[in-house]
């Protein structure tokens, strides 16, 4: 599904595996001329769900902190839990002004749904460095500064926590995601080359959150790795254990 642009890598990363956080989109065809100019009022009943959603999975978290520091694992059911928030989220956005890539109307649920058009998986980590967690948040700014100017002064932060809902969502992908809305208006299709700079874009803000969300050790890597399919889908089982890692910038 993917096309060849200079933007993609498909390259292992230093350690020799996929990247644990998995995601995954197909563009749903035939897509609604209009349809995408109501979808902030149509995900509003999945808004009221996600709020009190993230303040769990932000309480969980610090949680799952302590457990790390104490234990070196991330409590499975907290895990669990966290990753559904995500995969929630995401297929919210993909719906919404994150993509717009289908106009399947997203399921109000945690788990992973195999016929949605777009999907997010974690591996579950064997173990976790119990000091690294405590510098995360740290690490991941050198990211964070690249993703204000991606998603527009931190917006894909404030939209994973339930604040997004009436705005755009700004910055590069929100220009980009409102120009394939228009074109979609015009012409009834999505273009193939921009829909694939917008996932690889969202899929690296995801990995960025996951990783600060101590999901994993694996520091995200600084590159798009474009298109619907995900490069680590097809090497790496769903819910299988990771083995614990050497923390290092991929």
């Amino acid at each position: 599904m993917n096309s060849t642009t200079p933007f993609t890598t498909r390259a292992p990363t230093p350690e020799g595996a996929p990247d644990p956080i998995r995601v995954r989109a197909r563009l749903d065809g035939p897509l609604s001329r209009w349809l995408w100019l109501v979808k902030w009022l149509l995900i509003v009943p999945h808004v009221l769900v996600l709020i009190p959603l993230w303040i769990g999975f932000s309480l969980l978290s610090l949680v799952a902190l302590v457990a790390i520091v104490v234990t070196g694992r991330y409590p499975r059911s907290i895990f669990d839990f966290n990753v559904g928030v995500l995969r929630w989220s995401w297929r919210v956005g993909y719906y919404a002004y994150s993509a717009l890539g289908t106009d399947r109307y997203p399921p109000f649920t945690l788990a992973e749904v195999p016929d949605y058009p777009a999907g997010l998986d974690v591996q579950y980590p064997a173990r976790l460095h119990r000091a690294l967690v405590l510098v995360k948040w740290l690490l991941v700014v050198p990211h964070l500064l690249i993703l204000a100017i991606l998603f527009g002064s931190g917006s894909w932060l404030s939209w994973q926590a339930g604040d997004q809902a009436w705005a755009w969502g700004g910055g590069v992908v929100g220009l980009l995601v409102l120009l394939a809305g228009i074109l979609l208006a015009i012409t009834g299709q999505y273009p193939r080359p921009l829909f694939d700079i917008i996932l690889g874009m969202n899929r690296w803000a995801l990995r960025v959150v996951g990783y600060a969300a101590l999901m994993t050790d694996r520091y995200p890597p600084f590159r798009l790795d474009v298109g619907g399919d995900d490069p680590g889908s097809l090497a790496v089982p769903s819910g299988e254990p990771a083995a614990h890692a050497v923390p290092g910038r991929g």
